[in-house]
Order: structure tokens, then C-alpha cells, then sequence
């Protein structure tokens, strides 16, 4: 696409008026004013001509993954290759999605003569997380004698991966990541002489009758003792519920590096929280995997450990998106009870406040509390506590809002009496302090060796 430029319709303006102001005064003379213009319009063609000939040799390639995160500063690397090695000024553009920020629209690059190759960072932040594409660059280059620009596209696919930004949980728990001597959590007291076993020894005096093992003393024909050590790497499982309930936002105030960009629903808040889980988990020497389900089981990934095994998880998550479906709490269930053959501690992030979907995790979680340690965890709603607790209250309208809230909290409370009843913990997450609270969670049942 060819347009003409500012310095042609200065051009234009400069020579045209003149040449009418002549005319009108020397009419006879105009052959003349007829032949300037047209060597004046010779060369504007011909320099049109030759602004097509600029793009031989000009090739933009852009990279074919980035990596990005959310509200976080980042830059795509465009390629600028000139086979001719001719000087070069040249404008570009790329048609980022309307989920990114840039500070400019276009960028200004020039190609010094004989330099093959340039390479300049576009700046861009992401504010939603997920999968992103860019098609191509758009090139715009000036005539030789600037009168026209012209402008192409060339394609080169990108794919941008954007992902959830953990850098203020992170700095929220900054001693769990500490790596230096024993600070942090590396030195963690633990009630209890520990249940895994580790290896027989001979009976010395002063062991609990109740460590001896029979079996080997009546082998071996001495008293023989079973020694214990605290539980090592230790599965544990995120268990999502991405279905429609998880579209709803959050409660005001939830933590963001950005002031602009906050969580917009509580599914981000359950894909941050799980991925800062995780690497807590890391950190105590415990095996982590995750599980995602709305009316069926979309992803599993077995629990492991190590910086790739975070990535994988990470990349499992990073397009989770709600759906409009109800959970089938049934379904994720029997998956896990027939892929999860050791006890393992499971954190069910899910939305029981409303009472069918409550009564069905309580019926159907009973196939997994028999074996493994579960706590489920829900958002807590805005509003969602009992009656009078605020002293804000200006009028009928605010009362029967309270008694509303009132109502379902004592849902939720007798939805949490029933499934301690089966041995399962629900808890309400704030959606500022979501993190920390399933970290305290965690460390709590380490410390009680409950696995």
C-alpha cells in the first residue's frame, strides 16, 4: 500500500499556488506552468517507482516463542535483515492483541550501510495471562525523495505465551524461598518421631516395645527394633475447579505488582495459588501435581519435582480459562482414586457455597477421604459472614444484605460440619491472603506428619 507523504503535499502546496498566481497573471505563458507541472509529477512518479525497489532484500523475522507474565514489563525480539547491506530507515509496527500495553505504537529502525542484521527489543506488558499469536510485522518505508511512503506486511508467526505473575506471592512469602544457611523454612520442628521406616537395628534399652519388630526377633532370636525417619518427598496434589463458578471476580484488594491489572476472577487466583504451592512444596523436598476438572477431568500431571517439572506445570496452567458447566465432582474423583495408589494430600480449590454442589462433593468425595488427606478449599464472597459483623449499617437495605450474607455463611458452615464428618477440612480463602493460607495449610500437616 502506497500513500503519498507530508513532504509531498508540502511540495505540492509550495509549487501549485504559485504557478496559479502566474497563470492568472501571464495566461499566455501557460505551456510554461503546464510543463513544470508535469516534470514536477515525472519525478513524483518516478520516485514512487522507486520506493518499491527499497524492500528487495528487506526481510523481519520474529522469534517463534515468548515467554511472558502478567503485568510484568517484556519485550518481543524483531530480527531486521537487509541482504543488500544498503542504509536503511524504516518504520515498523506489530498488531499486538488488545489484552497488551505498548508504549509506542511505532518503532523507528535504522540499518547503518553494510549491517546484515539488526535486532530490536519491542516493549509490550501482557495484562491477561493465556496463548497469544502474532501474525507478522508491518514495514513502512519512505521514497528516496520522501514524497510517498509504502507500506507491507510480512508474516512471521509468534506465539506468545503469557503466564501468571507470582512475584508478589513470592515477596509475601519471602522466607520460603530463602536459600541461604538455615534460614526460611529449611529447619522446620516436627511433632512426633516420624512414620516412614527406615532400616532394623538391634534392641537397646529404653525402646518402646511397640518399635520392636516380632517378626525379626523371632528369626533372628534377639530383640530387633524398627527405626523411623520424618516422610520424605511426599505427594502433593492441586485439584482446580475451572467450571463456571471460578468466573466470578474476587473480592476488592487482592495483591498485583500492577495497580492497573488485579485478578479478574477467582480461577486466577486458584492458578496462582497452586503454582506458589508447588514450589513451596519443592522447597520441603515433597512431590507436587496437579489436577484440573470442570464437568470432566481437562488435565493431570503426575506429581514430581524439579525446575522442569514446574515449567510443565506452569504451561498446563497458563490457558485455563473457565467454562460455562457445572463441576462433576463424581468424575474427578474416580480419576483420582484409580491413578492415585499412594496416600497423598489433596487440596480440592473449589466453590461449595452453593448448597447442590455441596451435597455433591460431599457425597462423592467419600471415595477419596478414606485413603488420602483432603482439604478443600473456597473462595470467600464478599458479604459472606455473619449477621452484624460489619458496624457500617445505614439502612433496611443494608440489614437484609446481612441477614442474605448471614444465610450463606451458615451454609457454608454446615456444609463444613458434614465433610469433617468424613474427614475433610474446608476452609475460606480470602482472595488477598489465598496463598499464604494453603502454605499454612501445608505446613501444618507436615508438622503433624499426618501423611
Amino acid at each position: 500500500m502506497i500513500s503519498p507523504s507530508p513532504r509531498l503535499l508540502a511540495v505540492t502546496a509550495a509549487l501549485g499556488l504559485p504557478l496559479a498566481l502566474l497563470h492568472a497573471v501571464l495566461p499566455e505563458l501557460l505551456p510554461v506552468w503546464l510543463g513544470v507541472a508535469a516534470l514536477a509529477a515525472a519525478g513524483a512518479l518516478l520516485d514512487a517507482a522507486a520506493v518499491s525497489r527499497r524492500f528487495r532484500g528487506l526481510r523481519v523475522s520474529l522469534p517463534e516463542l515468548a515467554r511472558l507474565t502478567v503485568d510484568r514489563d517484556g519485550a518481543i525480539a524483531v530480527t531486521v535483515c537487509e541482504d543488500t547491506g544498503a542504509a536503511r530507515a524504516l518504520e515498523l509496527a506489530l498488531a499486538f492483541p488488545g489484552e497488551f500495553e505498548c508504549p509506542a505504537e511505532v518503532l523507528k529502525v535504522s540499518l547503518a550501510a553494510h549491517q546484515k542484521e539488526t535486532q530490536v527489543d519491542w516493549p509490550c506488558t501482557p495484562r491477561e495471562r493465556g496463548r497469544f499469536t502474532l501474525e507478522g510485522a508491518y514495514l513502512r518505508l519512505r521514497s528516496p525523495l520522501g514524497l510517498w511512503m509504502q507500506r507491507r506486511f510480512q508474516a512471521s508467526a509468534c506465539e506468545m505465551r503469557v503466564y501468571p505473575n507470582l512475584l508478589a506471592e513470592r515477596t509475601n512469602l519471602a522466607a520460603l524461598f530463602m536459600n541461604r544457611g538455615m534460614a526460611g523454612l529449611h529447619a522446620q520442628r516436627q511433632v512426633g518421631k516420624g512414620k516412614e521406616f527406615e532400616k532394623l537395628r538391634e534392641y537397646t534399652a529404653g525402646d518402646s516395645y511397640e518399635d520392636i519388630h516380632w517378626r525379626a526377633t523371632a528369626k533372628r532370636a534377639f530383640p530387633v527394633t524398627k527405626e523411623f525417619q520424618k516422610e520424605r518427598t511426599q505427594e502433593i496434589y492441586v485439584i482446580i475447579d475451572a467450571s463456571r463458578l471460578s468466573a466470578r471476580p474476587v473480592r476488592d484488594g487482592a495483591p498485583s505488582p500492577n495497580a492497573k491489572a488485579t485478578p479478574a476472577n477467582q480461577l486466577e487466583r486458584f492458578v496462582t495459588a497452586a503454582l506458589v504451592l508447588g514450589l513451596v512444596a519443592q522447597k520441603q523436598g515433597d512431590i507436587f501435581g496437579l489436577a484440573t476438572f470442570s464437568d470432566q477431568v481437562d488435565t493431570f500431571v503426575r506429581a514430581k519435582s524439579g525446575q522442569s517439572h514446574h515449567r510443565a506445570l506452569r504451561d498446563s496452567l497458563y490457558t485455563l480459562q473457565p467454562k460455562r458447566v457445572n463441576p462433576d465432582f463424581s468424575e474427578i474423583c474416580t480419576f483420582l482414586r484409580l491413578r492415585l495408589r499412594r496416600r497423598a494430600l489433596l487440596f480440592f480449590l473449589t466453590n461449595l457455597d452453593d448448597e447442590v454442589l455441596a451435597e455433591s462433593f460431599a457425597r462423592d468425595i467419600r471415595v477419596l477421604s478414606k485413603q488420602h488427606i483432603v482439604l478443600a478449599n473456597t473462595m470467600n464472597l464478599p458479604g459472606v459472614e455473619p449477621v452484624f459483623t460489619r458496624q457500617d449499617t445505614t439502612g433496611v437495605e443494608d440489614v437484609y444484605r446481612q441477614l442474605a450474607g448471614h444465610l450463606q455463611w451458615h451454609k457454608l458452615r454446615e456444609t463444613q460440619r458434614v465433610l469433617r464428618q468424613y474427614g475433610v477440612t474446608l476452609s475460606l480463602l480470602d482472595s488477598a491472603t489465598a496463598c499464604p493460607q494453603l502454605v499454612t495449610q501445608y505446613m501444618n500437616v507436615k508438622r503433624r506428619q499426618a501423611l
